[in-house]
């Protein structure tokens, strides 16, 4: 089972809802934090992958993320200047990233991608 963690600042319930229906029927277990709870849930193994959303996709969706994981396991998916393509999100995926930063506006495109390689 995987074990997911929402933190980030915006669009926690949204997310998890998302998340709900786009792992239907997987082993899962979505959880809704703080940044720093869910970064420490993640860091102590008490989840394996970590979603945040900001208005930058940066600041507060991963800061606490990228702080107590380090930049080998956290990234940015999306910005206010940029979204990664689908192949970029599965490149990071399988190069071991496991806390995810995006912008609340792109929700609807990076979360299916997001799951489609996780759960592959």
């Amino acid at each position: 089972m995987k074990r997911i963690v929402v933190g980030g600042q915006m669009g926690k319930s949204e997310i998890e809802n998302d998340l709900k229906e786009l792992t239907a029927g997987k082993a899962v277990e979505i959880t809704v934090k703080s940044d720093l709870d869910a970064a420490l849930a993640v860091k102590n193994e008490q989840a394996d992958i970590y979603f945040g959303a900001c208005e930058t996709g940066a600041g507060g969706a991963l800061a606490m993320a990228t702080a107590l994981l380090g930049t080998q396991k956290a990234i940015t998916v999306s910005s206010p200047t940029k979204v990664m393509s689908e192949e970029e999100i599965k490149k990071n995926i399988e190069d071991g990233k496991i806390a995810f930063g995006f912008t609340i506006n792109t929700k609807n495109s990076v979360l299916p991608i997001l799951v489609k390689y996780l759960f592959e």
